[in-house]
């Protein structure tokens, strides 16, 4: 009754809803995703959960963690929780290489996200870009036919069940000579068109629009607001979709660090519909470590800079703990997973609370009865 429900259920029955949903990556710890459930059931809002290749993956990624024990993880506090409409999402299914060595190894950690039970995948061949190319289809080649390959053999090894499929044009948080790189209109348009062509059809679309994942810092190596989302571009890249009857919403990715007032008042709830918040929950975590486990906490930051200060020369002590403390997870699982019960109480009730703000700054309090009725 609480397994994890299509993706695409969810994408297509909120489309026209002007809602974000969450799509909250609990990688951390126990509490987290009980708490996002706690306030997902009291606002009766859909919700997604979620996890990147890099994170989760056949040798366990940073995190330390199998598709199946994720699954595990995120099923058995819906069912203590007892909410029944969310989503299990495999965030960026990253092919870099294209070769057929990486898209058979892809689709060996396709095969296993299946078993374990995910509804939902974003196949991320952004990195896939010819730069030599004689036009745009041309320049897009590569990941066209890296994700049609993919999403096809999903459609095979799904045999017949429904699901959410989300792909990515434009690579999130690349930097060239004039800043980061954003995703134009005409390079959505023509990459949906041509997967379409070939018969593959997501619901949802990842662009690059001015966004970083996970903290972002200044030069003294504070920790700063994500204002940079360049929301004109977002709207006009939504806008060419319809224009061009290509019924795709968006992704937003990188929504840490993002006030949620901006998020609240400024975001085109409805364009984007799928809202990704991974590193929040992070930093929420490692917060409560600061005081609940205070040695654990003091371990994991101590670690972190001696393995990768020398990696990041010039950079604030702060910086480099925030962007690199992700690879710590796996490194501190047994203690991480092994917080006494007076910790994990407390990152519940703070995940609750965040969670309630993120589903009134997204809109999307009252969608799962609006799911449900779509189910029938």
């Amino acid at each position: 009754m609480y397994e994890p429900i299509p993706g695409n259920v969810m994408f297509n029955s909120l489309k026209d809803k002007g809602v974000i949903i969450l799509a909250a990556n609990a990688r951390t710890t126990a509490g987290v995703a009980e708490g996002i459930f706690r306030a997902a059931k009291d606002l009766d809002s859909a919700v997604i959960f979620e996890i990147a290749r890099s994170e989760c993956n056949l040798d366990r990624g940073y995190t330390g963690l199998l598709p199946s024990d994720y699954a595990a993880h995120i099923k058995k506090a819906a069912e203590k929780v007892e909410f029944d409409i969310w989503a299990l999402h495999a965030d960026h299914i990253t092919v870099k290489k294209g070769t057929p060595e990486d898209i058979e190894g892809t689709k060996k950690l396709i095969d296993a996200q299946i078993e374990a039970g995910f509804t939902s995948f974003a196949i991320d061949a952004s990195h896939l870009f010819n730069f030599q190319g004689g036009n745009l289809r041309e320049e897009l080649a590569m990941n066209i036919d890296a994700t049609t390959e993919l999403a096809k053999y999903i459609v095979v090894r799904m045999d017949g069940k429904p699901f959410g499929l989300e792909v990515e044009v434009g690579e999130i948080g690349r930097e060239g000579e004039h800043g980061k790189v954003v995703t134009t209109p005409d390079e959505a348009v023509t990459f949906v068109k041509a997967l379409k062509e070939n018969d593959v059809h997501p619901q949802v679309l990842a662009i690059a629009n001015g966004t970083a994942h996970g903290n972002v810092y200044d030069e003294h190596g504070n920790i700063i607001e994500q204002v940079s989302i360049d929301i004109d571009q977002t709207k006009a890249i939504a806008k060419a979709l319809r224009d061009n009857n290509l019924d795709v919403r968006i992704a937003q990715h990188g929504i840490t660090g993002t006030p949620r007032e901006l998020i609240n008042t400024v975001f085109p709830k409805g364009d984007i519909i799928k809202g990704n918040v991974a590193t929040f929950w992070q930093n929420m975590v490692m917060d409560v470590f600061k005081v609940y486990d205070s040695q654990l906490y003091k371990d994991i930051y101590d670690w972190t800079l001696e393995n990768f200060r020398s990696k990041n020369p010039g950079k604030a002590d702060n910086e480099i703990w925030g962007k690199n403390v992700k690879h710590a997870i796996k490194q501190f699982y047994d203690r991480i997973y092994g917080v006494d019960e007076e910790t994990i109480d407390t990152i519940e009730a703070l995940a609750y609370g965040e969670a309630r703000v993120f589903f009134k700054a997204f809109g999307s309090a009252g969608t799962a009865s609006t799911v449900r009725e779509a189910m029938g």
